[in-house]
C-alpha cells in the first residue's frame, strides 16, 4: 500500500472507530480524494471493520448478545430511494396498534420501495414491497391500520368483538378515517369493503362512503376475517 493510501486509510479508520455504531458514506470524509476514500472503505469492509450495505454505503456495527447489531429504522429510511418509506407489518403493526403483545420471532416490514437491502434489515426479515405510493404520505400508525385491515384483523389477539371495537376506536381518532378514505382507491377491494362497513358503523354520511361503494364489483364477496361480525358487513359484501 502506498504511503498516501496508508495515511488516508488510517485517518478513515480512526474516524470510524471514534464514530461508534453508524452508517458511513464516501461524502462523510470531506477533504479526502473521492477515489482514495472509496478504496479505503472497500479495504476496511474486506477486513471486517465495517459492513458494505450497498454501493458507497457502509455500516459500523456493535457486538450484541445476539450477534452484530443492525442499523435502526431511521438509518433504513436514509438508504431508501427517494419518495420511499418503510412501515411495520404483520404482528409488528398489530403490536403498534395495541391488538397484540407478541414480539414476533421474524421481523416483518412493508415498504413502497421495490426492494430493501438485506444486509441492513436482516436476512430473515419478511418484506412486503411495492405498497402503493399513496402510503408514502402516511404516518406509521395510519400505515399500520391499512396493514391490519389488509389482513382482515387476523393478527389481533383480541376476541372478534373486541377487535371490532378497538378498530373503530382507532379509526375514530381525529381525521384518520378521512385520511385513509382519500387513498382507499389504491387499496385492494376487500380492504375498501371493510373500510366501508367500518365507516357505516361509525355513522359516516352515505355521501362520504359513496365512492367506496361504487368502486366495488356488486357480484364480489369478501372475507372480512375477524371483522365479519360488523353489523354492516353483509351490506358491504362480506361472504
Amino acid at each position: 500500500m502506498a504511503a498516501g493510501s496508508y495515511q488516508i486509510t488510517r485517518k478513515i479508520t480512526q474516524k470510524i472507530e471514534h464514530g461508534g455504531e453508524r452508517l458511513w458514506r464516501i461524502n462523510d470524509f470531506q477533504g479526502l480524494p473521492f477515489t482514495a476514500v472509496a478504496q479505503a472503505l472497500s479495504r476496511l469492509a474486506r477486513r471486517g471493520t465495517i459492513d458494505r450495505l450497498s454501493k458507497g454505503i457502509y455500516y459500523c456495527s456493535r457486538q450484541t448478545a445476539l450477534g452484530k447489531s443492525l442499523p435502526n429504522p431511521v438509518a433504513l429510511q436514509a438508504l431508501l430511494p427517494r419518495h420511499s418509506k418503510v412501515f411495520p407489518s404483520g404482528i409488528a403493526a398489530a403490536n403498534l396498534l395495541g391488538f397484540s403483545t407478541q414480539i414476533p420471532k421474524q421481523k416483518e416490514v412493508a415498504t413502497s420501495a421495490p426492494s430493501l437491502p438485506r444486509k441492513l434489515i436482516g436476512a430473515d426479515t419478511i418484506i412486503h414491497t411495492r405498497r402503493p405510493e399513496a402510503w408514502i404520505g402516511l404516518s406509521e400508525t395510519d400505515a399500520a391500520v391499512l396493514d391490519f385491515l389488509r389482513r382482515a384483523g387476523r393478527t389481533s389477539e383480541l376476541s372478534p368483538k373486541e377487535t371490532i371495537k378497538k378498530t373503530i376506536a382507532i379509526l375514530s381518532e381525529k381525521g384518520r378515517f378521512e385520511r385513509l378514505l382519500k387513498i382507499a382507491d389504491s387499496e385492494p377491494p376487500r380492504m375498501r369493503a371493510m373500510l366501508g362497513a367500518l365507516g357505516e358503523q361509525m355513522g359516516k354520511k352515505p355521501t362520504l362512503l359513496k365512492r367506496l361503494r361504487n368502486s366495488l364489483n356488486p357480484l364480489s364477496k369478501f372475507d372480512f376475517g375477524l371483522l365479519a361480525g360488523l353489523p354492516y358487513a353483509h351490506k358491504w359484501q362480506a361472504g
